[in-house]
């Protein structure tokens, strides 16, 4: 319930109502200048391989790095977030990042003949990893705290559809500026990227007064506000703290220390403070003013709510996500290898097909987010995204089979193949923004940033491991394995997602 309350309309902190899509809107910009870096350097997979002199086995780890360094710093991240707030996890992410990458420029970049040592690039990108994990919990809490349920799943889908918009673009500019400029301006670009956003994040990112304040001073507001239209509400202080209670419009607090009385009247409704308790809640029938005062109970609040760590549902979101995201990232980390060795692809027709991965991505998050707002059935589309990816990536493993012993024109082997590597992508991509709304909406504002640490902690588990799986698969059995171990992982997401519950939108109600 406190979340409900916490997103609130009229719970701005001072703030208009429509800052919340200043907040959007900087999320997306964080989002899309980290996914620029860990999205895009795989897209000059093909310049990597001849700037840094690497094999397959070698390109495999460095790309890795930045999965596990985001995999290994999500969830600590995401538990600074929930305690810190997100203004302040966002900045230090989004600055000490940007260091990270012009580190990268200035002393990982080859340069003439000088070739960095493979260790030096797999340390750096790691780094880069470990600070960027930053962004993803931290911005995704700050909508949370913003959107009020019935919006969360567009606004978590539009904030989400920043991770294909920032890979498009990665894999538009990236391979032009490492063949042309080499490595030291791809890193210079986006550590600009990242710095830029720091200062919109600086600008704009502010927490809602409920959350700086704990959502139970939110239930107070919603009490008091409540109270000047149905005139009835009781207050109390004691010793611990308080607790605001949101059933029938009433708020009760016994009291201890020196006690406190409830007035009910016409004119106003007072409660007064206890030792450790919040300051006095007056409201007004006539609605002059209702003054809210800071509630010294977050933590009590927090201590009660309990742990994503220990919630069931989150893991089995988290974990589906992770078996899903094989696919996806497979064509990440592998695709422009597949259509330069295999498809005899071009730079351009490289160049064309991942960012149209990544913009067919956008589209079908914000679309999805919209549709499960409006159908509830996030579950369920979760599920079906599972079925879908796997019939695709099966059939691209066929094509790519029967294309190998038939002797047939490049041309349009290779647009076919295009083709099939964008369908199986976009729906291998789609799902991202409905899966973190579920997987927020399950804990509750106040730990968001935990649940979505969670995910992305699998996500990226997931980013570490493919492209480190990939090149053993392709000496055992060339690409059509390592296509159907793709269509394999998407079919084991569907089993281990959750099942849609017919009670589902009674039951959020409730966890809001």
């Amino acid at each position: 319930m406190a979340n409900g309350l916490s997103a609130s309309g009229f719970i701005t902190g001072g703030r208009a109502a429509s800052h919340k899509w200043k907040v959007l809107g900087v999320g997306f910009a964080a989002n899309a200048s980290f996914s620029a870096a860990f999205s895009g350097i795989p897209t000059t997979a093909v310049y990597l391989r001849s700037g840094y002199h690497l094999g397959n086995e070698g390109l495999g780890l460095v790309l890795g790095m930045l999965g596990l360094g985001i995999a290994v710093s999500e969830l600590p991240w995401g538990l600074l977030t929930d305690r810190w707030g997100d203004r302040r996890v966002l900045l230090l992410g989004l600055l000490s990042t940007a260091a990270a990458l012009a580190g990268l420029a200035l002393f990982a970049a080859p340069f003439g003949s000088h070739v960095p040592h493979v260790t030096t690039l797999a340390v750096g990108l790691l780094l880069v990893g470990l600070l960027g994990g930053s962004v993803n919990g931290s911005s995704g809490r700050a909508v949370m705290a913003w959107f009020r349920e019935g919006e969360r799943g567009l606004a978590m889908s539009i904030r989400q559809t920043a991770v294909p918009a920032g890979g498009g673009l990665g894999a538009l500019l990236l391979p032009a500026l490492a063949s042309r400029f080499g490595f030291v301006s791809v890193y210079a670009v986006l550590a600009l990227g990242c710095a830029i956003t720091a200062g919109f994040a600086w600008r704009w990112l502010h927490e809602p007064a409920h959350v700086v304040d704990g959502d139970a001073g939110a239930a107070y507001g919603g009490a008091a506000h409540r109270a000047r239209t149905e005139d009835a509400a009781e207050a109390a202080g004691d010793a611990n703290g308080q607790r605001a209670v949101d059933a029938v419009g009433i708020v009760r607090a016994d009291g201890a220390a020196q006690g406190a009385r409830a007035v009910r009247g016409e004119s106003a409704v007072r409660a007064a403070d206890a030792a450790g308790g919040g300051r006095a809640v007056h409201a007004n029938t006539n609605g002059a003013k209702v003054n809210l005062a800071k509630a010294n109970v977050a933590n009590t609040s927090q201590a009660k709510t309990p742990s994503p760590l220990r919630e069931i549902g989150i893991w089995r979101v988290a974990l589906g996500a992770g078996a899903l995201c094989v696919p996806q990232l497979a064509v990440v980390t592998f695709g422009t290898v597949f259509l330069h060795d295999f498809g005899h692809a071009d730079v351009l027709t490289i160049s064309v097909a991942m960012a149209a991965v990544q913009a067919g991505a956008a589209i079908a998050r914000v679309c999805s987010g919209r549709w499960t707002d409006r159908h509830g059935n996030r579950r369920a589309y979760m599920r079906g995204c599972s079925l879908l990816t796997a019939v695709l990536f099966a059939a691209l493993a066929l094509a790519t089979g029967v294309a190998g012993m038939q002797h047939v024109a490049l041309t349009p082997v290779t647009m076919i193949l295009a083709s099939m590597i964008v369908l199986g992508g976009v729906s291998a991509s789609a799902w991202h923004g409905v899966a973190f709304t579920e997987l927020a909406t399950l804990a509750g504002t106040n730990r968001a940033g935990t649940a979505l640490a969670i995910g992305n902690t699998c996500v990226f588990l997931t980013l570490f491991l493919t492209p480190l799986a990939i090149p053993p698969l392709l000496s055992l059995g060339s690409w059509p394995m390592v296509w159907a171990v793709a269509s394999v992982s998407a079919l084991l997401a569907l089993p281990v997602f959750p099942r849609a519950a017919r009670m589902d939108s009674a039951r959020v109600t409730q966890t809001c």
